[in-house]
């Protein structure tokens, strides 16, 4: 799936995603829960995009947006992932 089309008055949807999984951690959320958090905050925010694009209005169009939707968690909960095992201990969380 290509998300580089996923910006909202320029910015990419995926960083966005990132930015609030990262705001969360500050907050104080740990472990799985990030990844979980980053994969219920992509979801939301893909389906909202997707909806913004275009209204579903038959099931396979909300199918679409839903898969959209946790396709851009996982990859953003990925990202975070691979960038936390890049950094070792650096990074806690």
């Amino acid at each position: 799936m290509d998300f580089s089309d996923a910006m909202i008055s320029g910015i990419p949807l995926a960083l966005v995603v990132l930015g609030a999984v990262e705001f969360i951690k500050n907050l104080g959320l740990k472990g799985q829960a990030l990844l979980i958090a980053s994969l219920v905050i992509g979801t939301v925010l893909g389906v909202l995009y997707r909806m913004s694009v275009a209204m579903p209005v038959d099931f396979a169009g909300w199918l679409g947006a839903a898969v959209y939707g946790v396709a851009l968690g996982l990859t953003a909960s990925g990202v975070y992932e691979a960038m936390r095992s890049a950094a070792g201990n650096r990074i806690k969380g």
